[in-house]
């Protein structure tokens, strides 16, 4: 299967990120163009979307930095770069367990520049 990646613009901020081959997956990439209104939650980003999905059985609180992942109990797209209110050290943790579903191909520290409110528009990168 080819690579599937997707553009993040959040702001005067552009990001690109790969997907990975989940069921989550292709149910975004199948809602694509997306867009949303950012909120902040610690060093995670996230917006209800119209994709309705349940929690994948490997589903975890327990996320890397550059994560994007869907938080099913809000049809969330979430993207985190660091600490949440969660955390209980360095490594990013979800309010409850998400399906990881893609990775930032790049500085996903740039992210802490955006502040809540600002759209985010998400599409296939060409």
């Amino acid at each position: 299967m080819k690579e599937r990646s997707i553009t993040i613009t959040a702001g005067n901020l552009t990001m690109n990120a790969i997907m990975n081959e989940s069921d989550t997956a292709n149910e975004i990439w199948n809602s694509l163009p997306i867009s949303g209104s950012a909120n902040v939650w610690g060093d995670e980003i996230y917006f209800a979307i119209s994709v309705k999905t349940e929690e994948d059985p490997n589903a975890s609180d327990l996320v890397s930095s550059g994560d994007l992942a869907y938080w099913p109990p809000g049809d969330a797209f979430c993207i985190f770069f660091g600490r949440t209110p969660a955390s209980t050290d360095d490594q990013p943790r979800a309010a409850s367990p998400v399906n990881v579903f893609g990775h930032i191909d790049g500085d996903e520290k740039l992210f802490r520049g955006v502040a809540g409110g600002t759209p985010i528009e998400i599409v296939a990168k060409e």
